[in-house]
């Protein structure tokens, strides 16, 4: 850990707790997560043609991305409940990997930041790729979900290398 640096999640004691951001001010922030998922030629063709027997992969993940962005307080413990003002998610399918890559955009204006919001649309969207074709490539690999980018707040800009 770089030197200066707390664990604000922390108490005196080393308990976990949710930090209090009353006393700070609110503004606009933003995140971008992204990640991907590695499949099968023949898996990424179906996901393609939209033939797979559970119904539209890409559309349904960027709904459950969209949904688990506003529900990450309740998963994650110490996240604050948030009103969002923007969620947005691309499942774009990339021959190359081959696969879907996914990237999140997440926007509150607020006393705190929304780099978990975006991080668990990325993880739930990428996972609803995998349940939705787990049956024809069980081998996918959920790869590479990482911050890109997140901006405002007191700590300023981040962008990923």
């Amino acid at each position: 850990m770089a030197q200066g640096t707390t664990l604000t999640h922390l108490d005196s004691s080393g308990q976990a707790n949710m930090v209090d951001v009353s006393a700070k001010p609110a503004t606009d922030r933003t995140a971008v997560a992204v990640g991907r998922v590695v499949m099968k030629p023949e898996t990424l063709a179906i996901v393609r043609a939209g033939d797979a027997k559970k119904g539209d992969v890409l559309g349904t993940a960027r709904l459950a991305g969209i949904m688990a962005a506003k529900r990450t307080h309740e998963l994650i413990p110490l996240c604050h409940p948030l009103l969002l003002t923007k969620v947005a998610v691309d499942v774009v399918p990339d021959d190359t990997l081959p696969g879907v890559r996914v990237t999140a955009t997440v926007k509150v204006s607020g006393q705190t930041g929304v780099e978990m919001e975006a991080l668990t649309a990325v993880s739930v969207a990428c996972l609803t790729v995998y349940d939705m074709v787990k049956a024809v490539d069980r081998g996918m690999r959920i790869e590479a979900v990482q911050l890109q980018e997140k901006t405002g707040g007191s700590s300023g800009t981040f962008r990923a290398e």
